[in-house]
């Protein structure tokens, strides 16, 4: 469920008309509300609770401040994936022992800041990685806390470019190494393991492949333990998926009646790393129509956000549901919704039925809180839109519309070309 409802046929989020937004910051724009934001992170809070888990939210699916902010004044954790992820989070002043920081590519500056930060643990990918993050913990003198990332060779049913659990991606260390690393910890002296972690994809929406992979760990957990090895956190990941129309997706409370009584048989302290799942139905993308185009063959509803703002659909060929933000009774077809960018790829929809609006008519792409403005590029020369949050009936920019002296700031031209 979210905050964003049509009432006497107009689109609001919470209690402010969106199309009142769009008169005052103009088009496209996010637009977040912070009502559904906190209920999804308390949805899990609760459907977790008999396991206590540390919720830690995904950066990588919504990185604004105001968001950050929002979500650890409820006593959310942080995911992170980069050292700039770590400098938002800090920023904020969230808890350090809230804070996850996977990634297959840490530098030796994110891993230094990192230490120094205090957080929770690594969540460490490779061993050529742990032995950097024991080489770099030894010159600061300190022990640096580690999970380990295991790969557990599980097929997720989600598009193959957001599937991260099988020895084919990039992701995680495999069973046996994970093994010999485990049982020879003398190896790394400045090492504290911590415990394991697990992510097997993302927009996973059967409960499966997340059983599939508890399972794995808890067994491979008991091999651990008759080698006289104990840990101390089980890091389950993220992954949930959620509805970006009518298809059907299981609710929290679903997914966690089958994973909790795994995860209680444990023993450990559990963690879990939610993103789109708080994410996505918390934000959409509001854009205006410039034409509807027919070339005999087809007809195009051009509209002024691009791929560029929202990559998803050219991405990962996602659906997005589309609505008028004022309900239309205008004639409907069959058309695609497009953007301005010049690549073939630049489309929100694709041979939707939709009413055939006019220039100045504001659509709202829905679900587009997660992976999309973090996302965006200024690709075409197009400055980056706002986003703004909406509490009950306060509104507020949380982040200015790009202008194009940003654009253009870092560039020089060189003397020679003077």
């Amino acid at each position: 469920m979210h905050d964003f409802k049509f009432r006497k046929n107009e689109l609001f989020c919470e209690n402010v008309k969106v199309r009142s937004i769009a008169q005052k910051v103009g088009t496209p724009f996010y637009c977040y509300s912070y009502k559904t934001f906190i209920d999804h992170f308390q949805k899990i809070q609760k459907a977790f609770k008999e396991v206590n888990p540390t919720v830690c939210f995904a950066v990588k699916s919504n990185s604004n401040l105001a968001v950050l902010k929002a979500l650890a004044d409820k006593g959310a954790g942080f995911d992170i994936v980069s050292g700039g992820e770590l400098k938002k989070v800090l920023k904020i002043k969230a808890d350090p022992q809230k804070i996850a920081y996977a990634s297959v590519g840490k530098t030796d500056n994110e891993i230094t800041t990192a230490l120094k930060a205090g957080i929770l643990f690594f969540n460490v990918e490779s061993l050529p990685e742990l032995k950097r993050i024991d080489l770099i913990a030894q010159k600061m003198k300190k022990k640096a806390p580690v999970a380990l990332r295991i790969n557990p060779d599980v097929e997720a049913p989600t598009h193959k470019a957001i599937t991260t659990g099988t020895l084919k991606n990039k992701f995680g260390i495999d069973l046996k190494t994970a093994r010999e690393i485990l049982t020879h910890q003398e190896k790394y002296p400045f090492i504290k393991f911590k415990g394991i972690h697990i992510h097997i994809g993302s927009q996973i929406t059967k409960i499966d492949p997340f059983v599939s992979a508890i399972q794995k760990m808890i067994k491979f957990l008991e091999t651990l333990k008759n080698l006289g090895v104990t840990l101390e956190y089980f890091d389950v990941g993220g992954g949930i998926g959620i509805m970006y129309y009518d298809t059907p997706t299981p609710t929290a409370e679903e997914f966690a009646k089958e994973m909790v009584p795994l995860l209680k048989k444990t023993g450990m302290k559990i963690v879990l790393e939610p993103g789109r799942f708080i994410s996505g139905n918390s934000g959409i993308l509001v854009s205006k129509v410039l034409y509807l185009k027919d070339n005999g063959a087809k007809k195009f509803l051009i509209v002024d956000a691009g791929m560029n703002d929202l990559i998803r659909p050219a991405l990962y060929n996602s659906y997005h549901n589309i609505v008028p933000v004022k309900k239309s009774s205008a004639k409907r077809s069959t058309m695609d919704i497009v953007g301005p960018i010049c690549e073939s790829g630049d489309f929100f929809a694709k041979d939707r039925k939709f009413p055939e609006l006019k220039n100045g008519d504001l659509i709202a792409i829905m679900s587009a809180g997660a992976y999309g403005h973090v996302m965006s590029s200024n690709y075409n020369v197009r400055p980056r839109v706002p986003e703004i949050l909406v509490k009950g009936k306060q509104w507020e920019v949380v982040r200015k519309r790009e202008t194009f002296e940003d654009l253009i700031k870092k560039e020089s031209i060189p003397k020679f070309l003077k």
